[in-house]
């Protein structure tokens, strides 16, 4: 990962983009470092991601609660001031959220299993 000199965010400038869920969607505000990636993510009501996630995240949610699903078939509730972290190809997992919620979602180079 390269330094990153301090910045703010004014995520009010950040263009959002939408993604279709296999139901409902997602807005996305990104911002891209080298080896990093930060974002506001906003699913909405009756979203069903519409992949399995092999990537490592820390997700933080800022609004609302949902549900991160496990290949296993566990079902792990966040709700407002949660956070999960997990590394690349520990998990497999998709987001479900009933009532619409706001996550704060950081990945990059730092997660990559080390296996």
């Amino acid at each position: 990962m390269s330094n990153i000199p301090f910045q703010a965010i004014d995520w009010s400038s950040i263009e959002k983009i939408e993604y279709k869920g296999e139901t409902g969607v997602a807005f996305w505000q990104t911002v891209q470092f080298p080896g990093l990636r930060v974002r506001i993510v906003e699913y909405s009501n009756g979203y069903l991601a519409d992949h399995w996630c092999q990537k490592g995240h820390i997700v933080h949610c800022m609004e609302g609660e949902f549900i991160s699903e496990l290949a296993t078939g566990e079902k792990i509730k966040l709700k407002k001031g949660e956070t999960y972290v997990v590394s690349d190809e520990l998990s497999s997992h998709r987001s479900i959220s009933e009532n619409g919620v706001t996550l704060l979602i950081i990945d990059g180079d730092f997660l990559k299993n080390k296996e």
